[in-house]
């Protein structure tokens, strides 16, 4: 006997309220869904739309250009693990420039509505994207997509070509189609997943896999939003949202329409990267294979039609983090190119 979707519904909110917060320690913070405590390096601003009958709130960065400006925009998409906050430095480095900065938060992350349910695609990702672009009479950007967000910035750059200038992809998790490997999650896996991370082991997570096993300060901003989430009493509805976009990546590849891309396209890839989801589901020998970025990234280069491959020796999955000077004079000098 099928169970309505009220019934459906009603029990994952049961789920949300029964989660206990991992117990804060005196000064650590503990967010709340949308991070009302947590501070944004420049003013947040407020988009609502309706999508799939339900009002939401997309939350953005709109940073205008120094002086008068060169008349260009640049769209600035999130990883999974982080969200428009973090490219603090690019944004002002950016806009020093001249140019003007967009800075989202997708529905589900950041300071944006956690909708209790939600059909996550990346079609459907991109084209609340460029309903915000619309609202703020903006016709044309160059799209930057870090991990999760380079996946996100190609599906806009396919389904919005006269919008996309350019096209820069940052250490993007879209090289590899995980379902060739790691067999498939329901959306509970994934949710229970979520459930059992601590403070304790985000930080060991990303020490391991971005950093290769050395952390430094600089890169404590990176860890504090999930930890503070973990802490804080809403992480049941943020852990189902985090089960809903693993999903989202893992069922709906981009590299299999590299070859359909028109923007030129600049790929800045961290060599020593291994980021893959699902390692913990195959066997040691398959999980030292997954992402190898410093045989995809070739590959990916080779399959888009007019791209750029900048390699960063020795760097992991942030180069705006880890290799900043290297990581924005590519980023600079490829965004001054004319077309």
């Amino acid at each position: 006997m099928h169970r309505p979707l009220h019934a459906i519904l009603a029990s994952t909110l049961i789920l949300f309220a029964a989660v206990t917060p991992a117990r804060p320690a005196d000064g650590e913070p503990a967010y709340d869904a949308r991070l009302s405590t947590y501070n944004y390096p420049y003013e947040v601003r407020t988009f609502d739309f309706e999508s799939q009958g339900q009002p939401l709130e997309m939350i953005y960065m709109d940073v205008a250009p120094a002086g008068t400006g060169n008349g260009r925009t640049v769209l600035l998409l999130h990883g999974k693990n982080f969200s428009g906050a973090y490219w603090a430095d690019t944004v002002a480095e950016l806009s020093g420039l001249g140019y003007r900065v967009i800075a989202p938060d997708q529905i589900g992350f950041g300071k944006s509505t956690k909708p209790e349910h939600y059909q996550f695609t990346f079609h459907a990702l991109a084209a609340n994207t460029k309903a915000l672009l619309d609202e703020l009479d903006v016709d044309r950007v160059d799209v930057v997509g870090h991990s999760m967000g380079g996946m996100l910035a190609t599906r806009f750059a396919l389904m919005y070509e006269t919008s996309t200038d350019r096209l820069i992809l940052v250490n993007p998790i879209g090289f590899f189609d995980w379902k060739l490997e790691v067999p498939y999650q329901t959306v509970d896996d994934w949710y229970q997943s979520e459930l059992r991370k601590t403070p304790e082991g985000v930080k060991k997570y990303m020490t391991q896999s971005y950093f290769d096993g050395v952390w430094k300060d600089a890169y404590q901003p990176l860890v504090d939003l999930q930890q503070g989430w973990i802490r804080g009493e809403d992480y049941g509805r943020i852990a189902w949202n985090s089960a809903l976009t693993y999903d989202m990546i893992f069922t709906q590849p981009v590299l299999y329409e590299f070859d359909q891309l028109e923007a030129p396209t600049l790929l800045i890839v961290g060599q020593r990267d291994k980021t893959a989801l699902g390692k913990p589901l195959v066997s040691e020998e398959v999980a030292k294979k997954m992402g190898d970025y410093s045989t995809l990234d070739a590959l990916a280069a080779e399959a888009i039609p007019n791209a750029k491959l900048v390699e960063l020796e020795g760097i992991g999955h942030i180069p705006q983090f880890e290799a900043w000077h290297d990581y924005i004079a590519a980023l600079t000098e490829f965004l001054a190119t004319s077309r």
